[in-house]
This record gives structure tokens, C-alpha cells and sequence, in this order.
């Protein structure tokens, strides 16, 4: 008879190898891209910059597609990878074959490939490749986060006022109500923290929270893409991850904040009051 113990270790287990496939895969993608990369890119209009961006994301989701799909054969697929909101029940890959694409296509090297097991609307199960770096970023749910086999911890700051913070547009065109909360927020925390950046993409800011080099980071936005796998990343080094009300996050929430332990009540204070 399996014991709860023997069980949970053999789940443990099986996402282990799992993830150990995962990283393989995005990897593969990550070095495709990278092969496709050059610091001199200059995008000449919006046709140029279209086409290199959707050339991109189809040369990268040649390999993680199939590949994630025969890893997890039961998990379905988040097609669009600048939606939000809840999934039906079961697990679904959410992928982004190019986090930070827009900077991969103007020779800037801030970029990522992420991979995200989601089961019943929660992450279990993520890694995020950075191809020029060689950075591998992983986390399962319960187990901690890590960077290249090192473990990492949330900021241990203790006040707002000598935090780094950040946020950043989800997508373009998103709206002049969510352009108007974005500049309300950043000037709001220019006003409590010590430092605030506005930046793309998401995971890369949320990255810097996991490692403890950045104290918080917040978005208006659900873009699930861009949030789950450093969600998952930040939570298992001991970030809080809430909405900018404090309430518990889930892929339905309108909003996002991931920020360290002793600054997330006053990094709420300040937020919440973006309406």
C-alpha cells in the first residue's frame, strides 16, 4: 500500500524528470533563437518589425511545441499568448517562446524562453532560459527556486524607501485606462521607494525579485504569459504574490504584485490606491 509520504514522493519525482525535459526543450528553442539574434538589429518600419517578431516566435514554438506536448501528453495548449484570464480545469502548457521579444528584435539582450506547467489554474512547474547569459532559471511548486542549480531567496529589505522597484507595459495597445494606472503608479512609487524602473518584460523584473536583487515589481495586467512563470519563480523564493490590493493572485486577477516579505504591506499602501 503507497503511503501519503511515498506518494508524494513519487510525484516529486516524476516532476523532476519532467522538469529536467522542460529545460532541455527551452533550451533547444533558446539556442535557435540566439542563432537568430544579432545586437545590430535595427527594425526599419512596422512591416520590418512584424515579421521579425512573428518570425521569431514560429522558429521557437517549432521546437517547444511538439517537443512539451510528447513531455506532457495529457496538458493542453494555451494558444494565445498575450491572453488572460481563468483556463478549464486540467493542466495547459503556457508557453512564451520569446519573453522579451521586442528587445531580441532590436539587438538588446534582455530576452527569455519560458515554459509553464499550469494545473487547474495554478502553476506547478516552470523554467526560463536566458540563451545569451546561459542562465537557467527553475521551480516546482513546494520545492523552491533556483538559478543554475543554485538556490534563490527574495529581498530581505525592510522598507519601501530604500527599495528597488519596477513595472512595465504587458502589450502594446493595451488602453488609456491601464496607460493612466501605469504612470499614476510609477509616480506614486518615485514618491515611496527609493528607485522605480519601468521595463520589458515581465519575467525578467520578476526574475531580479526571485534573486533578491529587486525588491518588488507590480503590472496592470493578466497577461498570463508574462506573469505565471516568474510567478511561480518569485513565490517559491519567498516573494509575496498578490494583486495590487493584496489579495491572493490567480490567473484571474486584474493586476499583479510580487514583492519581498517586509515591503509588501507598504507596496500595497501605495498601490491600492491605483484605481
Amino acid at each position: 500500500m503507497t503511503t501519503n509520504t511515498q506518494q508524494t514522493q513519487q510525484n516529486m519525482n516524476e516532476e523532476g524528470i519532467l522538469l529536467a525535459q522542460v529545460v532541455q526543450i527551452i533550451q533547444s528553442a533558446g539556442q535557435r533563437l540566439k542563432e537568430r539574434y544579432s545586437a545590430g538589429a535595427r527594425p526599419r518600419n512596422a512591416e520590418n518589425l512584424v515579421a521579425a517578431l512573428d518570425a521569431n516566435d514560429a522558429a521557437s514554438l517549432d521546437i517547444l511545441r511538439d517537443a512539451l506536448s510528447a513531455a506532457r501528453p495529457g496538458a493542453q495548449w494555451a494558444e494565445d499568448e498575450v491572453e488572460g484570464g481563468m483556463l478549464p480545469a486540467g493542466e495547459w502548457w503556457i508557453v512564451d517562446p520569446v519573453e522579451g521579444n521586442i528587445n531580441h528584435i532590436h539587438g538588446m539582450e534582455d530576452w527569455s524562453v519560458t515554459a509553464t506547467l499550469v494545473r487547474d489554474n495554478i502553476p506547478v512547474l516552470t523554467a526560463i532560459y536566458l540563451p545569451l547569459s546561459g542562465q537557467t532559471y527553475t521551480a516546482i511548486r513546494g520545492h523552491g527556486a533556483w538559478l543554475n542549480g543554485s538556490r534563490l531567496h527574495a529581498s530581505v529589505k525592510t522598507a519601501l524607501n530604500t527599495a528597488l522597484v519596477a513595472t512595465g507595459q504587458a502589450k502594446p495597445g493595451e488602453g488609456k485606462e491601464t496607460y493612466r494606472r501605469i504612470g499614476q503608479s510609477v509616480t506614486a512609487m518615485l514618491e515611496a521607494a527609493l528607485v522605480v524602473r519601468v521595463s520589458v518584460p515581465a519575467t525578467s523584473q520578476l526574475l531580479h525579485v526571485a534573486a533578491g536583487s529587486m525588491d518588488a515589481f507590480w503590472q496592470f495586467s493578466n497577461v498570463r504569459s508574462g506573469l505565471v512563470a516568474g510567478a511561480l519563480l518569485a513565490a517559491e523564493a519567498g516573494a509575496i504574490v498578490t494583486d495590487t490590493h493584496g489579495r491572493p493572485w490567480t490567473l484571474a486577477s486584474d493586476n499583479f504584485l510580487a514583492s519581498a516579505p517586509a515591503v509588501h504591506a507598504d507596496a500595497v499602501a501605495v498601490l491600492c490606491t491605483i484605481v
